[in-house]
C-alpha cells in the first residue's frame, strides 16, 4: 500500500518516467505514514487514439467520485 498507476501518452523517455516515479514516491513518503518498501508505481503508456476508451471513460467518467484532481478537459 499504496500502488500508484500513471497513465499517459507514449513519448516520454525512460529517464523522465523514472524521475516522475521518484517524485511520486517522495511525495507519498512525505504525505502518508508508510514505508518506501510498501510503495509501488506503474507507468502505462496509452496511445492518444485509445485514451477515451481505455482511460477517460473507465477511469475518469465512471469513477468521477473517486477523483481527487479532475481533468480540465472533456472528450464528448
Amino acid at each position: 500500500m499504496p500502488h500508484i498507476i500513471v497513465k499517459l501518452y507514449p513519448g516520454r523517455t525512460q529517464e523522465q518516467k523514472q524521475l516522475l516515479t521518484d517524485k511520486i514516491v517522495e511525495a507519498v513518503l512525505e504525505t502518508i505514514n508508510t514505508e518506501e518498501t510498501s510503495i509501488s508505481v506503474a507507468v502505462e503508456e496509452i496511445p492518444r487514439e485509445m485514451w477515451k476508451e481505455k482511460v477517460y471513460k473507465p477511469d475518469i467518467i465512471s469513477k468521477e467520485n473517486t477523483l481527487t484532481k479532475k481533468p480540465g478537459y472533456t472528450m464528448d
